[in-house]
């Protein structure tokens, strides 16, 4: 069993690393090598689109100046610990991001758990020029509870 999912990893890196990387802000996965970060990272890209991209789109450049982008964003790069209580609490009130002001609510998302915010952590936290690593859900945990 251990083989056939190794099997299906490398193939995946493969797939990915065999398409040229284009500057399409969407073509996110194909710059990560590291085998853990590429693992959460695959998840977290489907916890993103079903949670998240609706709002700050595929991409992360958000929606105009309703939705803050994600994407090259200095207030979502600034603090980590930030990020994971926004996903699971929401946010309300004033936020300057890239000079811009914004003020539309985000709504929490109560139900997910630490391992999948770590997941949707990991892969905005590793695109988009990122090298962060992985976050795990043990980081999760302890972002929440400071």
């Amino acid at each position: 069993m251990k083989n056939l999912f190794n099997a299906l990893i490398l193939t995946i890196i493969s797939l990915f690393s065999c398409n040229p990387k284009s500057s399409n802000p969407e073509n996110t996965l194909a710059g990560i090598s590291d085998i853990k970060v590429l693992q959460y990272a695959i998840e977290g890209k489907t916890l993103y689109e079903a949670n998240c991209a609706n709002c700050h789109q595929s991409n992360g450049m958000g929606l105009g100046r309703l939705i803050p982008p994600i994407n090259q964003s200095d207030y979502f790069l600034a603090d980590i610990s930030r990020t994971a209580k926004i996903i699971k609490y929401g946010q309300k009130g004033e936020i300057t991001v890239n000079g811009v002001v914004y003020n539309q609510e985000m709504p929490a998302n109560s139900r997910l758990t630490n391992i999948e915010i770590a997941h949707i952590m990991t892969y905005l936290y590793n695109i988009w020029g990122s090298e962060k690593g992985v976050v795990n859900a043990g980081m999760v945990e302890g972002y929440l509870k400071n």
